[in-house]
Formats: C-alpha cells, sequence, structure tokens
C-alpha cells in the first residue's frame, strides 16, 4: 500500500507537535520539517578537542547531556550541572555510564564547587554566563569555552507571536557585552566570533514543537493561548514556503590568567 499523498491539516500537524515528548536536548524530531545553518567553527568538535588535553571538565547548563556525550575522550574528572528535571533525568541516563556526574543545580550563583577546581568549564547555549563564577572555579591558567545564542535570534518567529521588541530586547546577549563581562571577572577573552545563519520552519508542527522546547522565546506559549495565530502561519508557509528565521550565534573562549602572567 502506497503511502497517503494527502497534505495533513492544520489540526493534525498540531496534534502530533503536542504530543510529541520535549524533554533532552536532541532536536531530531525536526529533521525534515525544519533546519538551522550551522557555524563555521564546529563547536561539539572544537570543545571535544579542549576536553582530550583537560584533567578535570564541567560542563555548565547541558541540557540531557546530548553534547557531552558525544565527547570520545573525556578528562579523568568530568562533571555536568543542569536545572530543569527532565533534562536532568535524561543527562544522568545518558552521562552516568561515561563516568560524568550530573549535578542538579540552578542556572545561577553560586556553583556547587570549591575555587579553582577545573581547569576547563563549557557550556554550549547557556541561559546566562556567570561570569564571576566561572572565573572562581577555574584554576589559573585554565580556560572557558562556550556557543552562546547571540542578540535578536530567530526574533523573526518571536516577533510574529509577541510583535515588536524593544531595541534593549534585541540587542541582549551581544558579543561585546559578554566580552566586558568576562574581562571584569578577571578572564582574557582570547576568541570571540559570532555568525549570522539561517533557519527554515517548513511546517506549523515543527514551530508548534521548536517553541514548546525552547520556553524562553515566546514565554508561556501554549497551542491554546496562541491559536489563532499558528493558524494564520500554517496558510503562510502553504502558500509561501518555509518560514524564515535567522539564527545568531557567538563563540567566547577566555582564560584565567595565571600568577606572574
Amino acid at each position: 500500500m502506497s503511502a497517503d499523498p494527502r497534505p495533513r491539516t492544520f489540526d493534525e500537524l498540531i496534534a502530533e507537535a503536542e504530543a510529541v515528548p520535549v524533554d533532552g536536548w536532541d532536536f531530531s524530531w525536526l529533521d525534515g520539517r525544519a533546519t538551522e545553518e550551522r557555524p563555521a567553527w564546529r563547536y561539539a568538535r572544537s570543545m571535544a578537542d579542549r576536553m582530550a588535553r583537560a584533567t578535570a571538565a564541567l560542563d555548565i547548563q547541558t541540557g540531557g547531556g546530548e553534547v557531552l556525550a558525544s565527547v570520545p575522550r573525556l578528562p579523568p574528572l568530568t562533571v555536568a550541572t543542569e536545572s530543569w528535571p527532565p533534562n536532568v533525568t535524561h543527562a544522568t541516563a545518558l552521562l552516568h555510564p561515561l563516568g560524568v556526574a550530573v549535578v542538579a543545580a540552578p542556572d545561577e550563583p553560586p556553583l556547587p564547587f570549591a575555587d579553582g577546581a577545573f581547569d576547563l568549564v563549557v557550556s554550549r547555549h547557556p541561559v546566562h554566563a556567570w561570569w564571576t563564577e566561572i572565573a572562581r572555579v577555574l584554576r589559573p591558567g585554565g580556560r572557558y569555552f562556550s556557543q552562546e545564542v547571540g542578540p535578536a535570534s530567530v526574533f523573526e518567529l518571536v516577533e510574529y507571536f509577541l510583535g515588536p521588541q524593544t531595541p534593549e530586547v534585541r540587542s541582549a546577549r551581544d558579543p561585546e557585552r559578554a566580552r566586558e563581562a568576562a574581562e571584569a571577572a578577571g578572564l582574557d577573552v582570547v576568541d570571540l566570533r559570532a555568525a549570522s545563519l539561517r533557519t527554515e520552519f517548513r511546517d506549523i508542527g515543527a514551530v508548534v514543537y521548536f517553541l514548546r522546547k525552547v520556553i524562553w522565546m515566546v514565554p508561556g506559549f501554549t497551542v491554546e493561548r496562541y491559536r489563532d495565530r499558528l493558524a494564520a502561519l500554517h496558510l503562510r508557509i502553504e502558500a509561501e514556503g518555509p518560514f524564515v528565521a535567522t539564527t545568531t550565534r557567538f563563540l567566547i573562549e577566555a582564560v584565567k590568567p595565571a600568577p606572574g602572567l
């Protein structure tokens, strides 16, 4: 029997996207339904290179642990923190067999570790980088390596639902502000790069799944609350093709100076 060629309706797409679990940080459900261009610097590979040279490493806000689990050679001591309970469960199941300790900790200071505990701290897409705490837990000569969400990322989608955002909101997460904050905490920024990347949502189910998973994009998002806007966007995608947005990312690497250097 051949597959049903009938396009799925708005209600079918919505029901499917509402039913799928959103724990962890694996976006494979979006394969074929949404695409996001990746930065040229290949964060996961670069992070793995640094992990291979470290003796004690901390991954802050690990999500479901998927990126850390991809590292071929972990340091003898590797710890990850995560705040969201479903992600803590997911990360624990994934990372404990690899020898990684997963600590349930809030996304705010203090980090539950002693001063100078790590020679490498990493984080992919942290909600907020608490630079004073990062500097505190790094050993002299240790480094912080992170890929962060940049300013006004996917704001075409955000503003479709929330309306125009203020200049202050749009300029938040500016990489130069991150540099200033890192240096104010006593770190030396040795690398800072930014990228603007194309993102496409090819059906309304992909939009719903994305907003359910990345909950800070449209705070309080529910299908019921935004059903009219979703229905209009569904018709727009059917008539005009994928909804296109711009994802912004920046890479930052900072080193804690060693005494006498």
